[in-house]
């Protein structure tokens, strides 16, 4: 067989059968393409005439392998390949991340235009999990030095393949960290942070492939919002002068707008897609730090 009608069969397979998208594509093709071609390890950019590669009997053992685990076992495409796209990076990843799929790669790319208004010197990824936006915000500013900090040493440790395979040691440091207790009095002039945001009911109703992910990674109380909450009291204290926060809270966004309907919560906008993301600058916590204080007693 060679590599495109094994790709078309693929994709006609994952269509008929119903499995979920949204680790990285979504439509068929796509999806049998990033199943396949990192187990044969053919780049995405490889000439059109390697579809005409004729699979070999082992080739074909390992995709049969693949694709059983990710129809059958409904485990998401990167887990299997154990690589996921973000800001055009490749990174490792297994199920002791989330996998990369985050709209904030739109603002790195970006350079946070027009929110952040000058070259940042400290960079904090905050719940970082591989490290895939502490290390495109190293790639972003060359200047910058980067945190990257979380509470689960599993996540961690995927993160130092990930720092170990773009050399980046020097440049950026990994912190294990609940919120922000391993960092002591560090201040930031950005801190990025995709935290864990889905609330009760959507936990109770995601599609199976998500449940491969950690459920550390996702679940956040009642209303999604037990992580933000406690961010929204704490940012301020590691925030320079003019610095400030960008957060993703995903279908969160709306409980958020209700729990504290006077802050100034400015919602970013994404040309490729994507929502719930806000920015607040330092001088927004600090006005507001009563709201969040007071948010406390009524938990």
């Amino acid at each position: 067989m060679i590599l495109q009608d094994w790709l078309h069969n693929t994709a006609q397979k994952i269509e008929s059968t119903g499995v979920f998208l949204g680790h990285g594509t979504d439509n068929s093709w796509d999806e049998a393409l990033h199943l396949t071609l990192p187990l044969l390890a053919i780049p995405f950019d490889a000439e059109p005439g390697v579809l005409q590669r004729v699979l070999t009997s082992d080739e074909l053992a390992t995709l049969h392998a693949a694709r059983e685990r990710r129809i059958a076992g409904r485990i998401p495409t990167p887990y299997i390949t154990q690589q996921a796209w973000f800001c055009g990076l490749p990174f490792y990843v297994d199920e002791r991340v989330l996998i990369p799929r985050s709209p904030l790669g739109e603002l790195i790319d970006d350079g946070f235009y027009p929110w952040l208004q000058y070259e940042p010197e400290h960079i904090l990824d905050l719940c970082c999990g591989s490290a895939c936006i502490a290390i495109a915000c190293v790639e972003a500013f060359p200047a910058a030095r980067v945190d990257a900090a979380d509470i689960s040493a599993d996540a961690l440790a995927v993160a130092a393949i990930n720092v170990a395979q773009y050399q980046l040691q020097d440049r950026l440091q990994l912190v294990e960290s609940d919120m922000f207790s391993g960092l002591h009095d560090r201040r930031y002039d950005l801190i990025v942070c995709n935290p864990p945001y889905v609330d009760a009911e959507d936990m109770n109703s995601l599609p199976d492939e998500y449940r491969h992910e950690p459920e550390l990674a996702l679940a956040s109380g009642d209303d999604g919002l037990d992580f933000t909450r406690r961010l929204l009291r704490e940012a301020k204290k590691h925030l320079t002068e003019a610095g400030i926060l960008i957060v993703e809270v995903g279908n969160s966004a709306e409980a958020l707008e209700n729990a504290f309907p006077t802050v100034p919560f400015v919602w970013l906008e994404f040309q490729r897609g994507g929502d719930g993301v806000f920015m607040l600058t330092a001088e927004d916590l600090q006005q507001h730090a009563d709201s969040f204080h007071a948010d406390v007693l009524m938990e």
